[in-house]
């Protein structure tokens, strides 16, 4: 892919969802949204895109999203800017007993 791009990366049971494919890139101009980029891989990815996120469009509470490592609820939540060259990590919890 040319240009610049952000990557998308995804634990073994949502990289199922998205053509088995771990780690995606996706195209971006400029600085975009968390929301922004979801909205993008949801487009891409319907299936996958049901798993992230709800009927309203909201996160799922046991979907973690990290730019570059770092919890997006610890910074401005989906509204957490993101560049070209960064990394998005979605990770889904486990939970259990």
């Amino acid at each position: 892919m040319t240009g610049p791009t952000v990557s998308v990366v995804l634990p073994p049971v949502l990289a199922a969802l998205a053509g088995d494919r771990k780690l995606l890139q996706l195209p971006v101009q400029s600085t975009v949204t968390v929301a922004d980029l979801l909205d993008i891989l949801g487009g891409e990815n319907p299936v996958l895109n049901r798993r992230i996120r709800d009927e309203t469009g909201a996160v799922r509470r046991y979907v973690n999203l990290f730019v570059d490592g770092e919890d997006v609820r610890a910074l401005n939540g989906v509204s957490t800017e993101i560049r070209p060259g960064q990394e998005l990590f979605i990770i889904q919890s486990v939970a259990g007993g």
